[in-house]
């Protein structure tokens, strides 16, 4: 019936009947009512992971009713530092995995389950709370719920195995299996995060490495404070607790150290059985075999090199010398042809000289003229160059008879001045440096004659090569000089460094000198030397007198001996013609005798050496 405005109408309608409806417990309240249900029958049915938080972490641990139970209500609280707080707490399996929520959640089921107030009410007789097992549940969350507390359990956790594999083959065939999860069990106690893992065969050597410097510069977090023996809050007194605490400290380094010393270890024993570092280090041997290898190689191809180099350097040499032996034999050859030809045309012109001088009768009226004249065109030819031979025999040619004569006595006279020039200017030479020498030896005693006599004597009696040449020359002039003069062996030697630097007219003058005294001593002059100078002992010999060489001759000899060395041309002529009087012969002989002289001096003092 529809409503009419303004008016309400009620409408009641009969009640149904009630009915009987079967309700059940569900959530919390159904763990409690099974808790009763158990408490009055002797169970307990409790579902180990319900909580007052409806949206329960489901991946929770369930515990069995009946295990569980009775490892709770076994409990010693006496005891409590050797229990294992994780599985008090019910996370037995998760352990040091299990976050601080888990941790919460595991605590409030313990003690909406064993809480002495829950079993009291369910009518459990509880008569010593101090000595009740809820008491292990209370101190299991204490530790593991404090981060420090529980750093300090997890360090000595009982489930952890401490053990280090050994190395044999077992642990070198089955490497990753035996080595792997010890170290990523140990990688917990690592502070550096992430920790590397061990990897596999296939593992780079810079992995490989990385891996092992890690491990060998280990950081770890573990500490062994929860196995101190005494608490220092037991002591009565500062100095007590002090002590314990002291204790406690050595304790827990040595335990360190140990642990230090497993770890290194476990990181030794992975490294000896690795089977990449194997490899690795027969690589990098077989690497430096290699490189050695190529540097032997290097420097034997560098040896090679250097011979090679050397062989053409010596062959380049020996090339060098061949050519500059053939260079100077051509030049040789040709010199010698060039002597040649002079020595033939000298030849030629003074043959001609001879042959002119010889049609004019040597330009001489009487025979001693004539004999002049020809000794001195034997000067003329010896002593004049080609060139001036050429200019005299043309002039001869061309002058008429009249002429000749005077112009080959000029030739003769220019000859002769040239001569004494150059005697002049030796003499003044050796005058010089006597002076000079003397001007700085004012300091030594004079020489007399035969002190100088001596000298030269004893300079020829012991050369060069004497032991002890130079005093032994100082103690022949004392034992021979009359003078009675002590002489040095530094002013002997001095002195006849100077007369070596002096001209032949000097040391002639000296042998001369003493000659004379010794002839006024002696009272005793030889007739065929009055009217000549006087001959030195130095070169006297088995001649007879009428050939005995004068000491002008000996010093003409030694003089051109001098001027033409063994290369020169026609030496004996030239020299033949600077000794008036002598022939090519008797230079020859004179030079062959002083030579015998020479040797058997020498060969005496060898002698003597010998004796002594």
């Amino acid at each position: 019936m529809a409503p009419t405005a303004g008016v309400f109408v009620e409408v009641f309608s009969p009640l149904r009947e009630f009915t009987k409806v079967k309700v059940e417990p569900v959530g919390k309240w159904f763990e409690h009512f099974q808790s009763i249900k158990a408490n009055e029958n002797g169970l307990d049915c409790s579902l180990g992971n319900t909580e007052e938080n409806e949206d329960e972490d489901e991946s929770s641990e369930y515990i069995k009713p009946e295990e569980d139970l009775n490892y709770i209500r076994n409990l010693d609280p006496k005891v409590w530092k050797k229990q294992d707080h994780y599985a008090v707490l019910g996370l037995k399996e998760k352990r040091f995995l299990a976050t601080d929520s888990e941790l919460k959640k595991a605590y409030h089921r313990k003690v909406l389950l064993h809480h002495p107030d829950k079993r009291r009410n369910a009518g459990e007789n509880i008569k010593d709370l101090d000595h009740d097992y809820f008491t292990c549940i209370t101190k299991a969350y204490e530790i593991l719920g404090n981060s420090t507390k529980r750093q300090s359990y997890d360090s000595v956790d009982p489930e952890f195995d401490d053990i280090v594999p050994l190395v044999n083959n077992h642990s070198k065939e089955n490497f990753y299996e035996v080595f792997g999860p010890i170290f990523e069990l140990n990688s917990r106690w690592s502070i550096k995060k992430p920790v590397p893992l061990l990897g596999k065969d296939d593992s780079t050597v810079d992995k490989v490495d990385a891996f092992y410097s890690f491990w060998y510069n280990f950081d770890s977090w573990r500490e062994f404070s929860y196995l101190d023996e005494e608490e220092k809050e037991k002591g009565e007194n500062r100095e007590e607790r002090r002590w314990i605490e002291k204790q406690n400290k050595i304790a827990r380094q040595k335990r360190k150290k140990d642990e230090m010393a497993r770890i290194r270890q476990l990181v030794d024993n992975a490294y000896t059985c690795d089977p990449r570092i194997i490899k690795f280090k027969e690589e990098e041997k077989q690497r430096k075999l290699a490189q050695k290898k190529a540097k032997e190689e290097a420097a034997r191809q560098k040896i090679e090199e250097d011979k090679r180099r050397k062989q053409e350097a010596l062959e380049e040499e020996q090339r060098k010398k061949e050519r500059e032996m053939e260079e100077a034999k051509l030049k040789r050859e040709k010199e010698k042809k060039e002597k040649e030809t002079l020595k033939k045309q000298q030849k030629r012109e003074k043959k001609l000289l001879q042959q002119i001088c010889e049609k004019n009768n040597y330009f001489a009226s009487d025979e001693e003229t004539k004999i002049l004249h020809l000794k001195e065109v034997d000067k003329l030819c010896n002593l004049l160059s080609l060139q001036k031979l050429q200019d005299l025999n043309a002039a001869l040619q061309k002058e008429d008879n009249s002429n000749k004569k005077n112009v080959f006595l000029e030739e003769v006279e220019s000859l002769k001045k040239q001569m004494e020039m150059e005697k002049e200017q030796l003499i003044a030479s050796a005058q010089r440096s006597a002076s000079n020498t003397d001007d700085k030896k004012t300091y030594q005693k004079p020489w007399s004659p035969a002190d100088l006599q001596l000298l030269v004597k004893g300079v020829n009696l012991f050369p060069a090569g004497t032991n002890n040449r130079w005093e032994v020359i100082v103690a022949f002039m004392a034992q021979h000089s009359t003078s009675n003069v002590k002489r040095t062996a530094k002013e002997v030697l001095a002195k006849a460094k100077d007369l070596q630097k002096r001209s032949g007219g000097l040391r002639e003058e000296i042998n001369k000198s003493a000659y004379e005294t010794l002839e006024k001593n002696q009272k005793q002059v030889p007739i065929a030397v009055k009217d000549q100078s006087a001959p030195t002992e130095r070169f006297d010999g088995p001649e007879d007198n009428q050939n005995a060489w004068t000491t002008e001759e000996q010093q003409l000899l030694e003089q051109a001996l001098k001027t033409y060395p063994n290369n020169t041309p026609e030496r004996w002529e030239k020299i033949a013609a600077c000794v008036p009087g002598r022939d090519k012969k008797d230079c020859i002989k004179r030079y062959k005798d002083l030579v015998e002289m020479v040797k058997a001096k020498k060969a005496a003092q060898a002698t003597a050496k010998v004796k002594k």
